[in-house]
């Protein structure tokens, strides 16, 4: 609701600037991240005690791990940004640490078929995975001098500056349409594109908080969020799923009808495995198409300054177009691009479509 609040504020300067709560939520993301992994591990590895103690654990750690300064007079320094989307990996890597270390641990059963009490069973059964968490973080950033969050940053620094380029922009958008149409989800693809998506809209969101412009446009919020390249869900189906509403196959017609309303709302699985398009060549063929055409029709437009590159973490994909599209880009101009891929969506499925329609209706279907 802030994102929309602040597209609203954008035509009306009156209203107060709410940026703060959005830097207090999405800002945080790294920190939460932590402690949702090392809690949700333990609840998953059925070790119920430590469910709330792993992710305070993993909070403690994770803020060792952005590697804070302390001054002389105990103050506490750290910069705001390594707390959110930028450190996310971090945050991941933390919470799986303090997982693994609790999850080892709880496997000993140290002491519990002893005669010591129960209450000091259980204290040192908890005190003892926390000591090592702490004691492995302040060991490689306090003693060792290891900055984690800029090691994690240098190691991926080579891919997110590819998926920066036209090239890795298109492969981004490209390799998930292939997938799936293949039958693999595009879930799968998530462990490479989530850090340069991460890096790109943090790196971003910096930019204009500095008094600069946004400069990465291999974002989650305009691949996914914006639903220009992903008219309809992956490989721009929506226009697919309208022209099947006039087909004259009765089978094509009947999985449009219920198909429409998902593909509205950028969600696709429906018609893929249903139309089908996995594993049917002549609407393969298409889905990769205009997963090709839509990123590069949006990045030359962006780098021409013909539509602004989203510098709000907003990653909800199921945001009904154009709406979706003015509110992560803020500009108006959204709308023009949405008719224009729109139109070019569809003249790449059309000939595709009548054929497989054709085909359908001398198999009476």
């Amino acid at each position: 609701m802030i994102f929309l609040y602040d597209v609203i504020r954008t035509y009306v300067s009156v209203l107060p600037d709410l940026t703060n709560i959005s830097n207090f939520t999405f800002g945080m993301l790294g920190i939460l991240i932590s402690y949702m992994i090392a809690s949700e591990a333990m609840e998953n590895l059925e070790h119920p005690q430590y469910i709330q103690m792993a992710g305070l654990t993993s909070i403690a750690t994770f803020l060792i791990n952005i590697n804070p300064s302390i001054d002389d007079d105990g103050i506490f320094s750290v910069q705001f940004e390594r707390f959110g989307a930028t450190g996310l990996l971090v945050g991941m890597l933390t919470g799986i640490l303090v997982a693994v270390i609790f999850n080892l641990w709880a496997k000993l059963h140290l002491l519990e078929d002893s005669n010591v009490p129960d209450f000091l069973v259980g204290w040192i059964n908890t005190i003892i995975p926390i000591l090592i968490s702490i004691a492995i973080s302040s060991t490689l950033i306090f003693i060792m001098g290891i900055d984690l969050f800029q090691l994690i940053a240098n190691l991926f620094s080579p891919l997110q500056s590819f998926g920066q380029t036209l090239p890795g922009f298109v492969l981004i958008s490209f390799i998930p349409a292939f997938l799936f149409t293949i039958g693999i989800s595009s879930w799968s693809f998530n462990a490479v594109s989530t850090p340069i998506f991460m890096a790109g809209i943090s790196a971003n969101i910096a930019a204009v908080s500095n008094g600069q412009d946004p400069t990465n446009i291999s974002t989650s919020e305009m691949m996914f969020t914006s639903a220009l390249i992903t008219m309809g869900g992956i490989g721009a189906t929506l226009t697919l799923n309208i022209l099947m509403l006039f087909a004259k196959s009765t089978r094509l017609k009947t999985v449009a009808k219920v198909c429409i309303v998902p593909s509205i709302f950028n969600i696709n699985e429906p018609v893929l495995f249903s139309a089908p398009i996995v594993m049917n060549p002549l609407l393969m063929i298409p889905m990769w198409i205009n997963s090709i055409t839509g990123a590069v029709i949006i990045w030359t437009v962006m780098r021409l300054g013909l539509l602004n590159i989203p510098a709000r973490m907003i990653q909800i994909g199921q945001i009904p177009a154009p709406f979706s599209s003015v509110m992560i880009t803020q500009d108006w101009r959204a709308v023009i691009w949405y008719v224009v891929l729109f139109i070019v969506y569809m003249a790449t499925w059309y000939p595709f479509f009548k054929a497989y329609d054709k085909q359908l209706l001398a198999e009476g279907e």
